[in-house]
């Protein structure tokens, strides 16, 4: 008896469970037929914490890393945080997508927001990089400062072929007179908290889809030929503003922020969906993966998700060496880059002083 043909018969081995998860995973398949970046693509990064992964492992595979924000030479030698200089521009980690859209937007001339500055002992505070170890010490520096960070991230888009976005949260907190959104709450990082301008809000999954389809719209009128590859950061919140259980209100965030970009990407050309989420909370995923915390991302897992996004340009990159003691080995600096810190951290840590 001649067996029935159905639409599953011509689907790859990575499109069955038994074949692609229960017998053996391997990362790499998750990429897809076509590897995502090219050997001679020039690669800018945005989005939450864990998209500070990307920059150095694109350094080890000889792939360029758009860089348009360089650091002041009197600051060069001193440390940073909260990874400002890890990515294209000093913008930091761009939680939300409405962040995302309100950065491109104010370096464009299409939003100015009402409290773009915050005085705090001598010091002027960017609302939007509130964590610079290193902020501005007059309005005027401030103004200067501004504009060339903004310019440096238009420049970036401009120059880049392909774009990662890594989605991190749905919740934020904004200014409700003119909607802009903040990294984190005001009062934890820097500014004064102000219940009667500063509003809680947990974006939803039209809201998300809307603001990255106009994020793709403003980039690609800058830079019509630009590729984009969304992922979705599998580190989850640290703390909800929500009445909801954090473990609930991180599945609820993350499951939002993988419709959307799935959505985003079926709807417009030029746009790859890559599962570093997948990669690292899938039922395939050792304990390994994530630390004792269960929240932060260990070298292991950062290591399986770039060289599943790098594809064939991976065998470009130092082998992981996890026995030597070197500290310039790559084991080392994927330690480094998983222990990044985020500006959301510290509302742990500030909960933390505040109850000893």
């Amino acid at each position: 008896m001649t067996q029935r043909s159905n639409p599953y018969d011509d689907q790859p081995d990575r499109a069955f469970w038994s074949s692609a998860v229960a017998q053996g995973f391997w990362p790499s398949a998750m990429g897809g037929d076509t590897d995502l970046l090219g050997a001679r693509d020039r690669v800018m990064s945005i989005g939450s914490c864990f998209a500070a992964n990307v920059q150095p492992y694109l350094d080890r595979a000889g792939i360029t890393y758009v860089r348009t924000e360089p650091v002041k030479p009197q600051l060069a030698h001193l440390p940073e945080n909260l990874a400002y200089r890890s990515f294209s521009a000093a913008y930091g980690n761009v939680y939300t997508a409405r962040q995302m859209l309100q950065l491109l937007q104010r370096a464009t001339g299409q939003f100015m927001p009402n409290e773009d500055r915050w005085h705090d002992d001598g010091h002027v505070i960017d609302p939007f990089r509130p964590g610079l170890a290193y902020p501005a010490l007059s309005d005027v520096e401030f103004d200067a400062a501004t504009r060339i960070h903004l310019d440096a991230v238009r420049s970036a888009v401009e120059q880049a072929t392909v774009m990662i976005v890594t989605l991190g949260l749905t919740e934020a907190w904004a200014d409700r007179t003119d909607g802009a959104v903040y990294p984190t709450c005001p009062g934890s990082v820097g500014g004064t908290f102000d219940s009667s301008r500063h509003v809680f809000t947990n974006f939803r999954y039209e809201e998300i889809v809307s603001d990255l389809a106009t994020f793709l719209r403003i980039a690609r009128s800058l830079n019509p030929t630009l590729r984009f590859v969304f992922t979705v950061s599998p580190v989850s919140l640290v703390a909800t503003a929500t009445a909801h259980h954090v473990l609930a209100a991180s599945t609820y965030s993350k499951s939002v922020l993988r419709a959307a970009a799935g959505d985003i990407c079926d709807d417009h050309d030029g746009v790859a969906y890559f599962p570093a989420y997948e990669i690292v909370t899938g039922p395939q995923a050792p304990a390994s993966y994530f630390a004792s915390n269960r929240r932060t991302v260990t070298p292991e897992g950062v290591e399986a998700v770039m060289s599943a996004l790098l594809g064939a340009n991976a065998a470009q990159m130092p082998q992981t060496n996890v026995q030597s003691t070197d500290a310039d080995n790559a084991y080392a600096l994927s330690s480094l880059i998983a222990a990044a810190e985020c500006d959301e951290e510290l509302l742990d840590r500030i909960r933390a002083d505040n109850s000893a």
